[in-house]
């Protein structure tokens, strides 16, 4: 993700990287603003080693995707009563949650999966069943992006979003359905992202088949709710904009203001969303008071989608 860091007046150019880590561009490119960040500068990017990139100093790692909308959703289903089995790559970040959500009375347990892996993916559902005995409620969180110039990104990039994103999503999802209609019914919550019904202007967001992938699956919510909806099986979509999430904790730093007022300038609320705000429309859709709604795709964005 390209963006701009630093006190008002002083901003410079940084990348966040696939690990959250905010790093120095201001070597490669002399802004990132649409008209300093031309075709030339994008070739210059779409070469870099971003590993060789410097380390902004004092930025903390800000991509644990357990402390983003993910974590939020399985908190807020874990303080319903919902016993919860956390999934992700690295399982370490699963660890200490799934510690928090035991405290709260539930059982919560922790397991490795690539989304792109049909045997992990099926590995999490037979570990699930021999520890629950069934699945009532799945939410489809895991989501991958890769920045590249539209013209040049490269096809195998392309296709590991999609695979995670679209793919991996389906499969465990007629993975776990499967499972539900044996049940009698359960729920499906899709996330997509305010990107899933928009294009994006280069310069601030470069990866084309995110957008692509997020609207898939919101086509694919929609598809399945009409298929699954005889087996009482339920398939609805959050479609998160802005949110306060460790991912974009850069731009709540001080230094950032000015990057922060004008973020809000564009959402009608003029407020990012928050954790209890993603938690109580996740819990409403895993629960009877939605059983008269399937294939609804709702943007949670403070009114952008609106626009």
């Amino acid at each position: 993700k390209l963006l701009r860091y630093g006190p008002p007046g002083q901003e410079k150019p940084g990348l966040l990287d696939a690990e959250g880590r905010l790093r120095d561009l201001s070597a490669v490119v002399p802004d990132i603003g649409p008209a300093q960040l031309g075709d030339a500068a994008l070739a210059r990017l779409q070469r870099l080693n971003v590993d060789k990139l410097p380390l902004v100093k004092g930025t903390p790692r800000l991509g644990c995707p357990v402390a983003g909308i993910g974590k939020f959703i399985a908190t807020g289903l874990a303080e319903a009563g919902a016993d919860c089995v956390l999934a992700s790559r690295k399982v370490e970040n699963l660890e200490a949650t799934a510690a928090e959500f035991k405290n709260l009375g539930v059982k919560a347990l922790s397991v490795k999966c690539d989304m792109s892996s049909k045997e992990d993916i099926e590995a999490l559902v037979a570990t699930t069943m021999k520890e629950f005995g069934r699945v009532d409620i799945l939410v489809n969180n895991a989501g991958l992006t890769w920045g590249a110039p539209t013209l040049d990104f490269p096809l195998d990039k392309w296709e590991k979003i999609f695979d995670v994103n679209v793919k991996g999503a389906w499969y465990l999802t007629q993975t776990a359905a499967r499972i539900m209609k044996e049940q009698g019914g359960g729920k499906v919550i899709n996330i997509s992202s305010v990107y899933g019904s928009r294009g994006s202007l280069e310069h601030l967001h470069p990866a084309v088949p995110y957008n692509s992938s997020k609207a898939a699956v919101e086509i694919l919510t929609k598809n399945l709710a009409i298929k699954l909806a005889k087996y009482k099986i339920y398939v609805n979509c959050i479609a998160p904009g802005f949110f306060h999430t460790d991912m974009m904790g850069y731009i709540f730093k001080p230094e950032m203001k000015a990057a922060l007022d004008a973020t809000l300038n564009y959402i009608p609320l003029a407020k990012v969303g928050e954790e209890e705000d993603v938690k109580a429309l996740a819990v409403f859709l895993a629960s009877k008071a939605s059983n008269y709604m399937t294939g609804a795709v709702i943007p949670l964005d403070g009114g952008l989608s609106a626009m």
